[in-house]
């Protein structure tokens, strides 16, 4: 029977949700937190210890989570991922997907390489030069958001809409993200998840947030929407920019009705998706790793079924 390792410090639905599918293709899924795991280079065990996989490691590791911490403890978190990838255990998202989508400035960086639609956007150090970005914009008309550079679901993200605003521009450790705001001129506040497995669209939806933050953990509310061929594009390619396995990706329209990529998640939530589109989601996602990744566990699956 196949051995799977789910990285992740809080399983929940999710976590759920991946063992069943797993358990379904004839794999045992087991949580295992990253900060739990070492580099040994020693002649006497695995160069990787994983607990609950010390003799053998796992056949794949599907990645639902990297902790925070120092850069120290990050980096190492990351090292487990490129470690096991250079063993030639399968990774998914591997480890330099996920380092390139984690940082905000690297996936807007990659997205405008690849002449994808992205709001403008200035990552600095000096927050005299971050406070003048911010007044131009402002006095040009626009509004500005600020991110942390590492962070999901809406976490730490402000609005500066007037010069006031100014007096709590602060730095996410020790770095100004500054992305202009993006106004949909449309009654209430919305943008559009669209899920993508393996260079195929597989649902989406629209997020309609209860203020300008559309995230579901903020309590925006979804609504299933077909499949739009150029929201459609826009996300096949940002993945493909990205060289991503899976991903979300988060569109919103601005007010002239061009669509703009605002952001694209290599570890997505699916709770609130799966509710509304009724698309087994774990399910894809096992089966396109097993497929692609492990295809001759795949073959000894259906051979003994």
């Amino acid at each position: 029977m196949g051995q799977i390792a789910i990285f992740t410090d809080d399983p929940g639905w999710h976590g759920a949700q991946l063992r069943h599918a797993f358990a379904e293709q004839g794999f045992v899924a087991q949580y295992v937190s990253l900060t739990e795991c070492k580099i040994a280079l020693d002649s006497g065990s695995l160069p990787v210890n994983i607990p609950g996989f010390e003799q053998k490691l796992p056949d794949a590791v599907f990645v639902r989570g990297v902790p925070g911490g120092s850069l120290e403890e990050v980096v190492f978190y990351l090292d487990i991922l490129h470690v096991l990838k250079l063993l030639h255990i399968p990774v998914y998202n591997d480890g330099r997907v996920i380092e390139k989508s984690v940082d905000k400035a690297m996936t807007s960086f990659l997205l405008k390489q690849a002449g994808l639609p992205t709001p403008p956007t200035w990552v600095v150090r000096d927050r005299t030069e971050a406070v003048a970005i911010a007044e131009h914009q402002l006095q040009s008309g626009y509004k500005l958001v600020t991110k942390p550079l590492f962070g999901s679901q809406g976490e730490g993200i402000r609005r500066i809409e007037k010069m006031t605003d100014l007096f709590w521009l602060a730095s996410s450790k020790g770095i100004y993200y500054l992305q202009r705001f993006v106004d949909s001129g449309t009654s209430g506040y919305s943008d559009w998840r669209i899920f993508v497995i393996d260079g195929k669209v597989i649902a989406a939806m629209r997020r309609h947030g209860v203020c300008w933050l559309n995230n579901v953990a903020r309590g925006a509310r979804c609504e299933v929407v077909p499949v739009d061929k150029e929201m459609s594009r826009l996300a096949l390619q940002a993945t493909r920019a990205l060289k991503m396995d899976y991903a979300g990706v988060d569109i919103i329209r601005d007010r002239k009705g061009h669509f703009q990529i605002i952001e694209v998640n290599s570890i997505p939530a699916w709770k609130g998706l799966q509710g509304v589109c009724q698309v087994e989601v774990a399910r894809l996602l096992v089966d396109d790793l097993i497929t692609r990744h492990l295809p001759n566990k795949k073959s000894l699956i259906e051979v003994a079924s």
